[in-house]
């Protein structure tokens, strides 16, 4: 799903190959349109999260490896 927003008075949906006015369309589907660009912004917000969760995880790792070496 992408919206183009172009034109800010007439902006088009484009979905599954098709598309959309979004003006032209039902307010129970422009509804529909918000929550999964709100789906999609938590999503990337929870990607972002794991990666730094990941390189975090990895910087500890590497700090015990050095204390572990420095007790040798």
């Amino acid at each position: 799903m992408s919206e183009n927003t172009n034109d800010s008075t007439n902006p088009v949906l484009t979905f599954e190959g098709k598309k959309y006015l979004i003006n032209e369309l039902s307010n129970e589907i422009k509804e529909s349109i918000k929550l999964l660009q709100i789906a999609d912004t938590q999503l990337k917000m929870h990607q972002d999260t794991v990666k730094l969760l990941s390189i975090s995880r990895n910087t500890l790792v590497n700090e015990l490896r050095v204390k572990l070496k420095n007790l040798e």
